[in-house]
């Protein structure tokens, strides 16, 4: 069962900060997760046949092949700021 400090861990892990009200939703909503995938891990799935996609039509997966690409000063000049031939972004791990 999740309770109030698995989900304030969380948050703080992921950088957020939660109101009591939010952290009460979540424990509940996460809670509620957590028992449908005990449910579901109770299944009996040994006649079923491992599948990565639904419909085996449908295959979202194409051939890798290299196609034409922008040249890097034209890229470059849709940036905001660009240093040493890169996008400059601001540091946020200290």
């Amino acid at each position: 069962m999740i309770n109030r400090e698995d989900v304030r861990h969380v948050a703080e892990l992921a950088r957020l900060e939660l109101t009591d009200a939010e952290v009460d939703s979540f424990t509940r909503q996460l809670d509620s997760v957590l028992e449908y995938v005990e449910l579901l891990n109770k299944l009996d799935t040994e006649s079923v046949e491992p599948t990565s996609f639904l419909s085996p039509e449908h295959d979202p997966l194409r051939s890798d092949t290299v196609g034409t690409s922008l040249p890097r000063e034209k890229t470059l000049m849709n940036g905001p700021e660009v240093t040493k031939g890169s996008f400059a972004v601001p540091r946020i791990i200290h």
